[in-house]
């Protein structure tokens, strides 16, 4: 009888425990929706608002992606104080653990660190032409714990920010002009002046070398086999590999026009002739 009168009870409790209970969970899920959604309005906001005042991108993208993360925190927080848990707990037993959670998370926690100085000392910026890391790419975005990286076959690479900060980065983009290194082999009966005249000519002909600063052509080294000039345009850094591979192939249409040999690694072999005893 005492279990029957028990689950009476509960019966007659269930609708207001589900009323009660049931609206707490269903707002709980209207803010965690409601949440995530501010959070991706508070980022396309800060992307805007920045742009339109013509910051860098990339301090555009690192904000916008900070401004993300503190409305989902928050909206965290919202949603587990609307089913009951008490936040100003949550936020004390947070504090207790922070040693633990600093350690447990030193790696991103440094991620992030890394990634506020990239943005505070721009050692590269979205769109530039880097190397680091070990990897080589163009700088497609920089977020809080990575940075995002396109190579020239089109693959994507995510690079911790430590991994970028902590090692030598080599920038490609930085400056405006970049200066071509070419080493040129010719055969030691090829004249120097016409082959100095040669290889001026081809520079001064092609528009996309530049007048200041001023090209270098000198006799390098005596090889084994060669006589190596060495080429050194300057051109602008988005013409870098466009100039270069155009004067490769000048260089050595002009090279054969002016029947200059350009040597090949070979051998000589001497037969001598031993006498029959």
């Amino acid at each position: 009888m005492e279990n029957i009168e028990g689950l009476d009870a509960l019966v007659e409790q269930a609708p207001e425990f589900l009323m009660t209970y049931g609206l707490k969970a269903l707002a709980a899920i209207v803010i965690f929706v409601i949440g995530k959604y501010f959070s991706g309005v508070a980022k396309r906001i800060t992307t805007k608002l920045l742009t339109s005042r013509k910051v860098d991108a990339t301090v555009v993208s690192f904000v916008a992606n900070l401004a993300w993360m503190l409305v989902f925190v928050f909206t965290i927080v919202a949603t587990l104080g609307q089913v009951g848990v008490q936040t100003a707990s949550l936020v004390a037993v947070i504090g207790a653990a922070g040693l633990a959670v600093g350690l447990a998370l030193q790696g991103s926690l440094s991620n992030f660190a890394s990634g506020v100085l990239m943005v505070l000392f721009r050692p590269c910026r979205v769109g530039d032409f880097i190397e680091a890391a070990g990897v080589a790419g163009v700088v497609d975005e920089i977020t809080i714990f990575s940075t995002r990286l396109r190579t020239g076959d089109n693959k994507v690479i995510i690079a911790p920010n430590s991994s970028i900060m902590n090692g030598t980065i080599t920038n490609y983009s930085a400056l405006e002009k970049r200066r071509i290194d070419l080493i040129i082999g010719v055969s030691y009966t090829a004249d120097i002046a016409k082959t100095k005249k040669v290889l001026a000519d081809i520079l001064d002909n092609n528009p996309l070398v530049l007048k200041d600063p001023a090209y270098t052509i000198g006799l390098a080294e005596l090889a084994d086999s060669s006589i190596n000039f060495v080429v050194r345009p300057w051109v602008k850094t988005s013409d870098y590999w466009p100039v270069r591979f155009e004067l490769l192939e000048q260089i050595k249409n002009a090279l054969d026009a002016a029947e200059i040999e350009i040597p090949f690694p070979q051998m000589d072999l001497h037969v001598k002739e031993v006498p029959a005893k």
